[in-house]
């Protein structure tokens, strides 16, 4: 029996991408997206639950992020869970799980406002990134593109 591992985000992004190049000259992008649930609870009263969901994305969708997105800013992802591990300056082994994105496109319109941020992250839950990512590639191909209105959905 086969497995699948695919994930589809979409929502705003936390901070604005952070890009670096591996010494291997490959672009890798970091940045947190948050999903919001909104629903009423059974007596009535509007709820609202975030998630935070730390991304990566390499090659050229890296450089795409880095140059159409910023904070606020609405974005689809496409990827697969993955959960590594480093060891920290105090020689403790530390894990992360984030989504590797294979697949990105851009929400929103061209030229118009962003809309506004999403509400505020728990910095100790990001804090967690290590200086250098490892080195790991996507398994998969790269799309990049960007969508023309509020209307275009990817699906």
């Amino acid at each position: 029996m086969a497995s699948i591992n695919k994930v589809i985000l979409i929502g705003n992004l936390g901070k604005d991408p952070e890009l670096r190049y591996t010494p291997q000259g490959r672009a890798v992008a970091n940045f947190s997206l948050a999903t919001t649930e909104h629903w009423t609870s059974k007596s009535g009263e509007k709820q609202e639950r975030t998630e935070w969901h730390k991304i990566v994305l390499w090659d050229r969708q890296a450089e795409v992020a880095n140059q159409y997105l910023k904070k606020g800013s609405p974005c689809y992802i496409e990827g697969r869970i993955t959960t590594r591990s480093w060891e920290d300056k105090d020689k403790m082994k530390r894990y992360t799980t984030e989504i590797v994105g294979l697949s990105l496109q851009l929400l929103g319109s061209r030229g118009g406002e962003a809309p506004p941020p999403p509400p505020s992250q728990p910095d100790e839950y990001f804090d967690s990134f290590p200086e250098t990512m490892a080195e790991s590639a996507p398994a998969g191909g790269s799309s990049g593109g960007s969508s023309g209105g509020d209307d275009d959905l990817p699906f």
